[in-house]
C-alpha cells in the first residue's frame, strides 16, 4: 500500500492545577476551548469539539499521523498556558495538571462523546472532575494508584 492511512479519534482530558476554577468565566472558557480547537488543527489533529468547565477541558480530536500524542499535549497546555496568562495578566500562577487522560474513540461513538463534551456543564453540576476521571479510568481498565493521580 502506498499510503499510510490512520483514523486515531482521542478524547483529553486534562485539568487545571489542584483543579483551580480559573476557568469560571464563560467568556474565557470559549476563547479558550477555541484557542485549544486551533493548536490542535494547526497541528493537523483536527478538533472536533472542545468542552469542559470551571476546572477542566475534553477535547475530541483525529490524532494526526504525523503527531505523537505527547507532542499534540506539550503543545496544546504550553501554549494556551501563555495565551491564557497573556490575556489574564492576574492568572500569572495559571497552570495545568502535570498529566492528562487520553482515550481513544471508536468512529461510531464519535457522537455520543461530542454529546457528553457539549454537555459538560449539565454533567458537572452532580458529578466532581475526579469522579468523572475515576471513572474513565474504570471503563478503560486503566489501574492507578490515587496518591500519585491528582496534582
Amino acid at each position: 500500500m502506498p499510503h499510510s492511512l490512520t483514523q486515531n479519534w482521542m478524547h483529553l482530558i486534562f485539568s487545571t492545577k489542584n483543579r483551580e476554577p480559573f476557568l469560571e468565566d464563560k467568556h474565557l472558557r470559549e476563547n479558550l476551548h477555541a484557542y485549544l480547537a486551533g493548536i490542535c488543527n494547526k497541528m493537523d489533529s483536527r478538533a472536533l469539539i472542545v468542552g469542559g468547565v470551571a476546572d477542566h477541558v475534553h477535547i475530541l480530536c483525529n490524532l494526526s499521523k504525523k503527531v505523537a500524542l505527547k507532542d499534540l499535549i506539550q503543545h496544546i497546555k504550553g501554549d494556551s498556558s501563555k495565551w491564557i496568562k497573556e490575556k489574564r495578566p492576574n492568572f500569572a500562577y495559571f497552570y495545568w495538571q502535570l498529566g492528562y487522560g487520553a482515550f481513544s474513540v471508536s468512529p461510531t461513538h464519535l457522537e455520543d462523546v461530542h454529546h457528553y463534551i457539549a454537555t459538560q456543564e449539565e454533567h458537572h453540576a452532580t458529578v466532581s472532575f475526579q469522579d468523572e476521571f475515576r471513572a474513565f479510568l474504570k471503563r478503560y481498565q486503566i489501574h492507578v494508584d490515587e496518591q500519585y493521580l491528582w496534582d
